[in-house]
């Protein structure tokens, strides 16, 4: 049944304007991910099985977990399904696949139309929820408005959140009787960053983590939907006991090259960190910078601060200028930077070189010094996430000011340069391996905002003044970078 169900799902994927897609939110499984997320559920002594699929679909999922209850390796005496799907014109699909199923194995249904966030609400406030044992979701993707009458609703109920992705994770998890277990496959974004924080904390509060899966690839978990998001599956425990973590990793979802590692909870939600950022680790090993000893300082600590480039272009494009000219100052975009390399000016970019400074202009440039940047967005095809240079003075002769353009991260003090050997030694620490690992742990995102720098912790300043020392005539390569940090941590 499930493989008549995945060529009515490409059919449907085929046939579907993205623009109904963006406006429901909902994307279908594949058939080879719904088995995997079924089989990740663990036997328990239940003897009926209460199974909530909110965002149900074509029933992928929930056909995925039946098929498993065939097999006996889920035994039930009985499984009951509650569906909600708000698009009418996949119930007749999904009618067909649960009838089909009621006549192999014990099972009652019931398939609701009306909204899944209004529903839940009403059956957590009156009373009128059953306890489900199990919730296999794989909820929509959209952004809810802080004046909606969802986010109205969602309040009513002790949830703050801004997607429906978190929001039906959060109300499943709410009906869920305890150790009841949840399996969803959902984006990595609601790991880290401040607006999913209320999102994180409920679920740490009320349930416990059993397994992560990460797919390594941005645009493989729903390739035929051509979503671009980094997603995981996520196991949770309604009322559970938290301990070790499993943390799986694939490609893609044909999960033949599946990793898996057992880590401890204070490796995946550090106990000292007031965000509850859910780190995800990718390597076994345990010699990761956010571990090193040395490595624990804040940049408040170091008299260090980090900062968005203030030059907005587009804002002040009449006063941009191609080549720099008399009156003008530089104007520095991630184009002007490979690696420790710095070319200004640069010559046949479509970006300006300089920026013109008078009364409008001046709040937003820096004195010229010594500078550490980091570049806001980089490619998923690119290997690095963060990507870290250093901007030497020395090239812009007698220029007194600079301008930072938006899409560079500014390291600097109270908008003022850093010592050269500290900037120097600043940027080799962000370039190392390590470092890119660790942060890839808690960010999902090809982006790299200075709140998420702003919380990495750094080795000591006498630390990273000697790196620049060590580093200023050596040449940029990788693994003599991590190999002379790693050394110097070491000491």
């Amino acid at each position: 049944m499930l493989i008549a169900i995945e060529k009515t799902r490409l059919h449907i994927a085929k046939n579907t304007t993205a623009q109904k897609k963006a406006q429901l939110g909902q994307f279908f499984t594949p058939a080879r991910t719904a088995r995997y997320m079924a089989g990740l559920f663990h036997a328990t002594g239940h003897k009926n099985c209460r199974l909530l699929d909110a965002g149900a679909g074509i029933g992928s999922l929930s056909s995925a977990f039946i098929e498993r209850c065939m097999t006996g390796d889920l035994a039930f005496s009985k499984v009951e399904i509650t569906a909600f799907e708000l698009d009418h014109l996949l119930h007749a699909d999904l009618a067909h696949t649960f009838a089909s199923y009621a006549e192999q194995i014990p099972l009652g249904y019931e398939m609701i139309g009306g909204d899944f966030i209004e529903e839940a609400v009403n059956r957590i406030q009156f009373g009128n929820n059953k306890g489900y044992s199990h919730a296999i979701l794989n909820p929509p993707y959209k952004k809810i408005n802080s004046n909606s009458r969802h986010r109205a609703l969602l309040r009513q109920v002790g949830i703050e959140t801004v997607n429906l992705y978190s929001a039906f994770v959060a109300l499943a998890l709410a009906m869920m009787a305890p150790g009841g277990q949840v399996v969803a496959i959902i984006p990595r974004s609601f790991c880290n960053g401040p607006y999913y924080h209320p999102f994180r904390s409920f679920i740490l509060q009320r349930a416990a983590i059993r397994q992560i899966h990460l797919f390594k690839s941005r645009d493989k978990a729903f390739k035929d939907d051509s979503v671009l998001q980094e997603n995981i599956i996520i196991v949770l425990e309604r009322d559970g006991q938290q301990n070790e973590i499993k943390i799986t990793t694939s490609t893609d979802d044909s999960f033949l090259d599946l990793v898996e590692h057992i880590h401890p909870f204070g490796r995946i939600v550090f106990a000292d960190d007031p965000e509850r950022f859910i780190h995800i680790p990718t390597l076994s090993a345990i010699d990761e910078i956010g571990l090193n000893t040395g490595v624990h300082h804040t940049l408040e600590e170091l008299g260090i601060q980090v900062s968005t480039g203030p030059v907005v272009d587009f804002r002040l494009k009449s006063h941009l200028r191609n080549f720099p000219e008399k009156g003008t100052v530089p104007l520095l975009y991630p184009i002007h930077f490979n690696g420790q390399t710095m070319e200004w000016p640069k010559i046949d970019i479509k970006k300006p070189n300089a920026i013109q400074r008078n009364g409008e202009t001046e709040k937003w440039l820096f004195p010229t010094g010594s500078y550490c940047v980091v570049r806001r967005f980089s490619s998923k095809e690119e290997k690095r996430r963060i990507m870290a240079s250093v901007v030497q003075p020395k090239s812009f002769n007698d220029a007194e000011m600079l301008g930072f353009e938006n899409h560079l991260n500014v390291f600097h003090e109270n908008k003022r340069g850093l010592p050269e050997a500290l900037a120097r030694g600043l940027a080799i620490f962000l370039n190392t391996t390590a470092v890119d690992e660790c942060f890839r742990r808690f960010n999902g995102h090809t982006q790299v905002n200075a709140t998420d720098l702003r919380l990495m912790k750094y080795p000591s300043r006498a630390m990273l003044i000697a790196l620049g020392n060590a580093t200023k005539d050596m040449p940029q390569e990788q693994p003599e970078i991590d190999r002379l940090v790693t050394e110097m941590q070491e000491a």
